[in-house]
C-alpha cells in the first residue's frame, strides 16, 4: 500500500472532504486552456503568422505527444523528484507558456510555446490520477468525474472567452497568453493542499505493463476517444467559421460542447458507482458520439450545435469512465496509478497522432467531412471493444504477480 495519506486530524473535518477534491479540481483547470485557446482564434493567427493547417494542427498534436510521452518515463524519471516537486514545476512550465504568448509574433514561436505548456500538462496530468486514488480511495467514479469535468470546463471556458480577450485588446496573443492565470492559481492551490504524513519522492516503480494486452486495450480505447475530442477542438471552429459562424460564435460552440461534455463526465461516473460495471454507460457515451458524428455528416448546418453537445456529452462521459475502468483493474493505489500513467501515455501517442491525419484529410480532400468520417469508424471499433470490459476479468487481464 502506498506510504502516502491524507492525514487522520484533517480527514476529520468536513472541509479536508473538500479542499482535496477542490486542489483536485484547480490541477485539472490548468491542463486544457492550452490547447482549447487556439481552435477559436486560428484564422487570427493564420493570417497573422502565415500557418497552414497542418502546422497548426502542431498546436494541439505536440501537447498530445507530450502527455503520451512522460506518462510512459514517469516509472525512471518520476522517483528522482518529489510528487510535488513535478507538478510544481508542471504548473510553472504551463504558466511560462501563457506569459510567452502575450508576446510572441511568429508561428514557429507559438507551436515552441505549445510545446512547452504540453510539457507542463503532461507532467501534471501524469501524476493526476494516482492523486485521486490516494485522496479518495472509496469515492473514485466521484472523484475522477469531478477531475474529468473540470478538466474539460477549463478547456471550454478558454475556448469561449479567448475571442472576447482578444478582441477587447485586439490582440489574439492576449487570448492566448491570459490564461496564464490559471496555473499560477492552482499552484498556490497546490502548495496549501492537505497535510500528509510523510512526502515522499514520487514512488513509481518500473511496472511493466508493455507486456499487457489488456494494458494495450485500455489505451488503445483511451486514445482514440481522445483523439475526437482533440479533433473537435482543433478543428469544429474552423468548419463552424467555414459554414458562416463568427469567431466568437464558434468559440461558443465549444463552449456548448464543453457543457455537455461536463454534464457526461459528473454523470456518467456518478450512475455507474453503484456497480463495478460500467459497460453500459461506456455504450451509451460511444453510442450519443457515434450519433452525434452522423448528424454532423448528413446534417451538418441546421444542427450543428445538437450534434456537437451529443458528440461533447459522449466524449466527457468516455474520458472519465475509461480512467475509472482503468484504475478498477487494480486497488493499490500505486500500481493502479501506474496503469494510468500507461495508459495515457500511449492513448495520448495515439490521440496526437489522429488530429495530424485529419489535418492531412481536410487539406488533401477540402472537405472536413473525410474526417468526421474517420472519426465515426473509430467509435465503431471502440463499441465493439467495449464488450471486453467486464469486471470479472480484471483480475485475469491484469495479475498483480505478473507485474
Amino acid at each position: 500500500m502506498s506510504t502516502e495519506r491524507i492525514s487522520s486530524t484533517a480527514s476529520q473535518s468536513p472541509l479536508s472532504i473538500v479542499w482535496p477534491m477542490l486542489v483536485i479540481a484547480g490541477l485539472a483547470l490548468t491542463l486544457r486552456p492550452t490547447i482549447t485557446s487556439t481552435g477559436p482564434l486560428l484564422e487570427e493567427i493564420r493570417l497573422s503568422t502565415g500557418m497552414g493547417l497542418q502546422a497548426a494542427s502542431l498546436l494541439v498534436v505536440l501537447p498530445m505527444l507530450c502527455m503520451g510521452v512522460f506518462p510512459l518515463l514517469l516509472p525512471w524519471v518520476g522517483k528522482r523528484l518529489s510528487e510535488s516537486a513535478w507538478i510544481t514545476g508542471g504548473l510553472i512550465a504551463i504558466a511560462l507558456a501563457g506569459v510567452w504568448r502575450l508576446g510572441l509574433g511568429s508561428g514557429w514561436a507559438l507551436i515552441a510555446s505549445a510545446l512547452i505548456g504540453g510539457t507542463g500538462i503532461a507532467i501534471v496530468q501524469a501524476m493526476a490520477p494516482g492523486v485521486v486514488k490516494r485522496w479518495y480511495p472509496k469515492r473514485v467514479p466521484l472523484a475522477m468525474g469531478i477531475y474529468s469535468a473540470s478538466l474539460m470546463a477549463g478547456g471550454g471556458i478558454a475556448a469561449t472567452l479567448s475571442p472576447l480577450v482578444a478582441k477587447h485588446y485586439s490582440s489574439w496573443q492576449a487570448g492566448l497568453g491570459i490564461w496564464l492565470i490559471v496555473p499560477v492559481v492552482a499552484l498556490l492551490m497546490w502548495w496549501f493542499r492537505p497535510s500528509e504524513t510523510m512526502e515522499t519522492k514520487h514512488n513509481s516503480v518500473p511496472v511493466n505493463f508493455f507486456k499487457n494486452r489488456r494494458a494495450w486495450l485500455l489505451a488503445s480505447y483511451f486514445g482514440l476517444a481522445n483523439a475526437g475530442y482533440a479533433c473537435m477542438i482543433a478543428f469544429l471552429p474552423t468548419y463552424a467559421r467555414g459554414l458562416g459562424w463568427s469567431a466568437q460564435s464558434s468559440g461558443e460552440l465549444i463552449g456548448i460542447m464543453t457543457i455537455f461534455q461536463v454534464i457526461g463526465a459528473l454523470g456518467a461516473p456518478a450512475l455507474s458507482s453503484s456497480r463495478l460495471d460500467r459497460r453500459p454507460w461506456l455504450f451509451f457515451a460511444v453510442g450519443i458520439q457515434i450519433a452525434g458524428f452522423v448528424g454532423l455528416i448528413l446534417l451538418p448546418e441546421s444542427m450543428l450545435i445538437v450534434w456537437a453537445a451529443m458528440i461533447g456529452c459522449g466524449l466527457g462521459a468516455c474520458f472519465s469512465l475509461t480512467l475509472t475502468v482503468a484504475l478498477d483493474h487494480l486497488s493499490i493505489p500505486k500500481l493502479a496509478g501506474a496503469l494510468t500513467a500507461f495508459v495515457q501515455g500511449i492513448g495520448f501517442i495515439i490521440t496526437a497522432i489522429v488530429p495530424y491525419l485529419a489535418g492531412v484529410l481536410r487539406e488533401g480532400t477540402g472537405s472536413f467531412q473525410a474526417v468526421w468520417m474517420m472519426l465515426l469508424i473509430t467509435l465503431i471499433c471502440m463499441l465493439i471493444v467495449t464488450i471486453k470490459f467486464k469486471p470479472s476479468s480484471y483480475a485475469k487481464a491484469i495479475n498483480v504477480t505478473d507485474i
